[in-house]
């Protein structure tokens, strides 16, 4: 009998994490509905995207274990996409842990471990630094280390 996982997620910066959050899920289901976050559902969340939802749920249109795209447009949702799709499991990444024990009533909830080492998050905090440097420091220290290799030369 097919079984039918569902995951929401914002998806922004998509990432190997992410990837490997779907390719997880399909070694015990056969059918994976991914809901992405809107815009507008993020903003409610206080979370700022960097790509807009039009391009994120493409991207994960086109990813080989995504059966099928929804959107997310709200924390009641998923009752009703759990029941009108008919879903075996609801797969979340462990830093969601409890918050949806609730739905255990209608399918099995996974928590599956993150992925060490990246996030959109750290992403974003990376990029902010970057962002955030002075090019005058950068370039003071590209001229130190041309004089080192300078001296090496």
């Amino acid at each position: 009998m097919k079984k039918t996982a569902i995951t929401y997620g914002t998806f922004d910066l998509f990432h190997y994490g992410h990837l490997r959050l779907f390719q997880r899920i399909k070694e015990f289901s056969d059918y994976l509905i991914v809901a992405v976050s809107t815009d507008e559902f993020n903003q409610l969340k206080g979370k700022k995207t960097i790509i807009p939802f039009e391009n994120r749920i493409e991207i994960v249109k086109n990813i080989r274990y995504v059966d099928k795209v929804i959107a997310e447009e709200s924390w009641n949702q998923k009752i009703f996409d759990i029941k009108n799709y008919k879903v075996d499991f609801l797969v979340m990444g462990e830093d969601w842990k409890g918050k949806f024990d609730e739905l255990n009533e209608y399918c099995e909830v996974i928590y599956l471990p993150r992925t060490d080492g990246i996030s959109s998050s750290l992403i974003k905090n990376s990029l902010s630094e970057i962002k955030n440097l002075n090019i005058s420091s950068i370039n003071s220290a590209l001229e130190v280390l041309q004089q080192i290799k300078n001296q090496l030369s």
